[in-house]
């Protein structure tokens, strides 16, 4: 069993992003997350990318979870954030680029661009905060 999950975005590709954009989704050779808010969750999304906090990274690879890799990300807050949330502090967050095979692997996406992942990484996530993200199964 699969399911479809998307997850907060608690921000946008910040200025530093480096891109393709010829190709669709576009190609992200470096990934800069700009928070404007953030409501908790450990896994985050700007399309076409997505970020996790270290602790569901750890688990991730504890449980050896396939079709996902951890690279570093640039983040930084927004006169949003700032105003809004002045005292609060973001923990560590890695890019998480998922490159899983469609029904073969713990993480993939879709023709749809959605991403998907298994009842196994399902039950990872499920440890960690994902309150504000829509989920249904595929």
């Amino acid at each position: 069993m699969y399911i479809l999950i998307e997850p907060e975005v608690a921000g946008s590709l910040g200025k530093e992003t480096e891109l393709d954009s010829s190709v669709f989704p576009p190609h992200v050779k470096k990934l800069h997350y700009e928070f404007d808010g953030w409501l908790g969750d450990d896994i985050l999304e700007s399309f076409p990318c997505y970020i996790v906090t270290e602790s569901l990274k750890e688990a991730l690879e504890n449980n050896k979870c396939t079709g996902i890799s951890f690279h570093e990300v640039i983040i930084s807050k927004s006169e949003t954030f700032l105003e809004f949330y002045p005292d609060r502090e973001l923990p560590e967050f890695y890019w998480a680029k998922i490159s899983g095979e469609v029904y073969k692997d713990d993480f993939f996406i879709t023709e749809e661009n959605m991403l998907a992942i298994s009842e196994r990484a399902y039950i990872v996530l499920q440890k960690h905060n994902i309150n504000n993200a829509d989920i249904e199964d595929l």
